[in-house]
């Protein structure tokens, strides 16, 4: 046959556009075959962190777009609840500076595994190119993510209109993403607070002096308690909205994290080039540091709730009524019930849920590993 094109490839190349403008090709078996050999299990992993960042973006945005009256509604109770919480009092203080100390921690530190991410997707590859250009002496453009396009992106007509649009991909994606776990870590923890200030007027509910309990038990005991009742179904309101706006983006984190901590971890290990290593082991950071405060925060809205019921244990419930003290148990049975955040019902997220996560991620890790060998 030789050089001469066959009429089935002719026929083929008359519709040859429709699977390029669809990201379908068509290969004979032997070009299919020599690129089969030629891909490595890293460049098949190569896509499954962005991949997976570019879907929790979009469930993060579609989630706060969809149950934006959540939003509003968690914004407003929490803000209510902090106008009348007394935050001037010494006690009060030292109530809330911790938590906010280690909130601002928080955002500081996904701030910049946020930027250097940004940073790192988008410039190595580039910077691979440079260095090809001017040190190797060859020229081998990339680009920072693997997508198909209809036309050839490595044209230099195109190339850096394709390369800007790379940048500014990434740039939307984590900004929702760092917008919305920011938002979660914000809401958690005044949540957190507003239940430790909870604790501190329960353990105050009953003065020392009992005399003065038994002259205004009737009004002011019953006053506080219901105004604290209802603080505490505030608070179980607004861990409620948490969970309605992220339970499921949190399924979505549960279930892929092991997964991509794997891969990243996996092609940290294996590829050689500089640029790459830098850019994955980022990403590997950010996956663990996202998990974690993610499981973190979760877990102390479980403690905080649970804190209550030892509150009223710790109050001095033997030294009013037997009424009283019977209205007070039943705000501790109340805080035994878990109030939690969840994975859409599947899963718990509190630190156990991690430490699954990483289990499982080792695991995927380790049989990686033996099958590359």
């Amino acid at each position: 046959m030789g050089g001469t094109v066959l009429l089935f490839d002719k026929s083929l190349r008359k519709i040859e556009y429709l699977f390029r403008w669809s990201g379908m090709h068509l290969r004979n078996r032997e070009e299919y075959n020599e690129a089969v050999k030629g891909e490595s299990l890293i460049s098949l992993t190569y896509s499954a962190p962005t991949l997976t960042l570019g879907i929790l973006s979009v469930l993060k945005s579609a989630s706060f777009m969809w149950y934006y009256d959540c939003v509003d509604k968690l914004v407003y109770k929490l803000r209510q609840l902090e106008t009348k919480a007394d935050f001037n009092s010494t006690t009060n203080k030292a109530l809330v500076e911790e938590p906010v100390n280690f909130l601002n921690f928080v955002i500081k530190v996904s701030n910049l595994f946020n930027w250097l991410l940004l940073v790192a997707f988008p410039l190595m590859p580039l910077a691979t190119t440079a260095y090809n250009y001017f040190i190797l002496n060859k020229t081998e453009l990339m680009l920072p993510f693997l997508v198909e396009y209809p036309f050839d992106p490595f044209n230099i007509k195109v190339y850096p209109f394709v390369v800007i649009d790379h940048i500014w991909g990434a740039m939307v994606a984590l900004f929702w993403i760092f917008a919305s776990e920011s938002f979660y870590y914000i809401c958690t923890t005044f949540i957190v607070v507003q239940f430790k200030l909870l604790q501190q007027n329960i353990l105050q509910i009953i003065p020392e002096n009992s005399d003065s309990v038994v002259r205004n038990e009737d009004v002011v005991f019953h006053t506080k308690l219901v105004e604290l009742v209802e603080w505490h179904q505030d608070l179980i309101e607004a861990v409620k909205l948490i969970e309605t706006i992220y339970s499921k983006s949190t399924l979505f984190n549960f279930v892929s994290s092991s997964a991509i901590i794997c891969l990243t971890g996996f092609n940290v290990t294996t590829i050689d080039d500089l640029a790459f290593v830098v850019m994955f082991l980022t990403f590997l950071c950010l996956s663990l540091t996202q998990i974690f405060f993610l499981c973190f925060f979760g877990d102390i809205i479980m403690r905080s709730n649970k804190e209550v019921g030892d509150a009223v244990y710790n109050c001095n419930w033997y030294m009013t009524s037997a009424k009283n003290a019977k209205m007070l148990h039943y705000l501790q049975l109340r805080a035994q019930k878990p109030c939690k955040l969840t994975a859409y019902g599947f899963a718990d997220v509190n630190v156990n849920a991690f430490s699954k996560i990483m289990n499982s991620a080792w695991s995927y890790f380790a049989l990686l590993k033996t099958v590359d060998r």
